[in-house]
């Protein structure tokens, strides 16, 4: 498992399907650079069980991801045509209609290769073909990037375990509450609670209160 915090989030450009139903043929996360934070993340297919859960989930938090100026894309290897018939598909029918952030076709699977969420790797079999082995399909993976397009934070669940979305509120708001006041966030923190300088006359202070 590659860790990418502390690095430039691999580019791509890509086919995607934005605003509930639109296709565009090149789409990438360098037009956030300078402006946004992104949530980029991973999910194994269109039109399963424990997917439209997460999506469902990032859209009803959309206004507290937009209030801390952070984009929602979402990526898995569907086409771009299965990305738009599920998000035109009502909810009842085991569609994720009312979804608005982008999601991001990667069928050839080199966005999740190299973003290393990849269910699997190809490899040569003893005719010399390369042949994928494993589930071609992504973990769960979760990446927060900054403005600056580095990753500052990175988690990846296996398929049948889905994510938490307040943790990645969270994570945003100690990411941007250490940019603007340059403390440290410290266990179980959250919005409002106090921090500590990072210096170990700051840790001693932080502990003697707790």
């Amino acid at each position: 498992m590659s860790v990418l915090v502390g690095k430039k989030a691999p580019k791509f450009n890509a086919p995607a399907v934005i605003k509930g139903g639109q296709i565009v043929e090149n789409f990438s996360l360098e037009q956030y650079e300078g402006k946004k934070y992104v949530i980029f993340y991973f999910y194994p297919a269109d039109f399963t069980f424990v997917c439209p859960t997460e999506l469902l989930a990032f859209q009803a938090k959309i206004e507290e991801f937009e209030k801390r100026n952070v984009a929602i894309v979402g990526c898995s290897v569907d086409s771009e045509f299965s990305h738009w018939k599920w998000l035109t598909t009502p909810k009842k029918e085991g569609g994720i209609q009312g979804v608005t952030y982008p999601l991001v076709c990667d069928q050839s699977k080199t966005i999740s290769e190299n973003y290393d969420v990849l269910a699997g790797n190809w490899e040569f079999n003893e005719e010399g073909h390369s042949v994928f082995v494993g589930e071609p399909r992504s973990y769960r993976g979760l990446f927060l990037i900054d403005k600056a397009g580095i990753v500052r934070h990175q988690v990846v669940n296996d398929m049948p375990l889905g994510r938490s979305i307040d943790e990645a509120i969270r994570v945003v708001d100690a990411l941007q509450f250490f940019e603007e006041n340059g403390e440290v966030c410290p266990a179980n923190w959250h919005k409002g609670d106090a921090a500590m300088k990072p210096t170990q006359e700051g840790v001693s202070n932080y502990l003697s209160k707790q």
